[in-house]
């Protein structure tokens, strides 16, 4: 292999457009802009509300593709969302002067950078706004669903004689199920991934440092306009194990193994969420490192098999890979997680974690994630995969199309 160092590969940048590579699908966006809403309003009548108030930027971008400081407002709050199911959507504190003035009012301090200490006051005066939306819109019905936000603004919505439920319910059910189009986004936002991670598998030699290849993700994703990581899942030799140890300037060694996860807001906000484990050289795989990674393989595959729609939570649950008793305390988390515009219900732990708390099924049109870490307590390698697919009515289609590693699993 042609390695290249990260700085070189940036600087001398003629290979991150994926549109070089592969033309960019033919995705009719006010199709699915349509299908989005719809699902939205659909919710908003099944739930018999008057106003769904989306303040999560994922749920936002879901409903009228707003962009605008995402992560900005993951942390303080300043733009949300009136939805209801015939009247216009009205945004409120938008930071983004591209939207119509007719959709844009004043936003009401939610986050404290704003409001300091006031925001009891601010609750009020967004109750206020509620009551006069509902009655510009000839709307009688007094429950309100609104997502997280300050207890505050509960209080005065109910102080106002409404009843409030949790809006996150219905946004998230109405991304559950994904439209052709929103498929072929996530295709392409995956694609854009797998670029990265052949740059990371370019720039894997010793003396790199993790946070050199993580950023090689991280560019490829801005260089095709996506969006951010959720996080660095980025790690090698003995901080691999146990998983979930961020990238940091530790530096490569040889005989390392460097595992990664996604964790991708891409293109078109359509989450990329892949995981791979390569093997740096010229030091060969130890047996255990194929060990290790074969079991992460086996389990995978394993649980794949059991994918198709109507196959319900617990019974996925049951006929789970078993992992071996010395693997339990570090495997990850999960063995099954929704994912969309973002990671997504639902989050299943493995019988010996957790007992099933609420119970559900696959069905067509899903996208999930097949996630397995094997690492064994107190030893210094483990193995991070992960598949992304879509569930099927007859089984699954796969969306990753990265290969595993030849040479682990010789």
């Amino acid at each position: 292999m042609n390695y290249l160092s990260p700085d070189k590969m940036v600087s001398d940048d003629d290979w991150s457009d994926l549109r070089q590579y592969r033309a960019l699908p033919d995705i009719d966006i006010d199709a699915m802009h349509q299908y989005r809403m719809a699902r939205l309003k659909a919710q908003i009548k099944e739930h018999d509300v008057a106003l769904l108030i989306l303040v999560n930027p994922i749920s936002m971008r879901y409903a009228i593709n707003f962009r605008s400081y995402g992560i900005f407002n993951t942390h303080i709050p300043c733009a949300y969302l009136f939805l209801s199911a015939e009247a216009p959507f009205l945004i409120h504190g938008s930071l983004d002067p591209v939207v119509e003035p007719k959709s844009r009012r004043l936003g009401r301090h939610i986050a404290h950078f704003y409001g300091g200490d006031e925001l009891k006051h601010y609750a009020k005066l967004l109750a206020d706004d509620v009551e006069k939306y509902l009655v510009e819109i000839g709307e009688t019905n007094r429950r309100i669903a609104i997502e997280y936000v300050n207890p505050s603004i509960t209080q005065a919505l109910e102080q106002r004689g409404f009843e409030v439920i949790d809006g996150v319910v219905l946004s998230e059910n109405a991304r559950k199920i994904k439209s052709a189009e929103e498929v072929e986004c996530m295709r392409w936002s995956i694609a854009v991934a797998e670029l990265g991670a052949q740059k990371v598998k370019q720039a894997l030699q010793p003396g790199v440092t993790e946070v050199q290849l993580w950023g090689l993700l991280n560019y490829t994703n801005l260089a095709n306009d996506g969006d951010w990581h959720e996080g660095r899942m980025l790690a090698s030799g003995p901080r691999i194990n146990p998983w979930l140890q961020e990238a940091t300037q530790r530096k490569v060694e040889s005989g390392d193994l460097v595992g990664f996860d996604t964790d991708m807001v891409g293109p078109f906000g359509y989450c990329a969420d892949l995981s791979r484990t390569f093997h740096c050289g010229p030091a060969k795989p130890t047996a255990r490192q194929k060990e290790l990674y074969q079991l992460a393989h086996a389990e995978v595959h394993a649980n794949l098999k059991l994918i198709k729609a109507g196959v319900r939570f617990s019974e996925l649950r049951d006929q789970a890979f078993e992992i071996p008793e010395e693997y339990r305390e570090h495997s990850y988390p999960c063995f099954i997680h929704g994912v969309g515009m973002c990671d997504e219900y639902p989050h299943l732990e493995q019988p010996f974690r957790t007992q099933l708390d609420f119970d559900g099924q696959l069905e067509a049109g899903m996208t999930i994630c097949i996630e397995s870490f094997m690492g064994a307590v107190g030893e210094r390698d483990g193995a991070k995969l992960e598949q992304q697919i879509l569930v099927t009515e007859t089984g699954y289609e796969l969306l990753t199309q990265f290969p595993f590693e030849e040479d682990l699993l010789a």
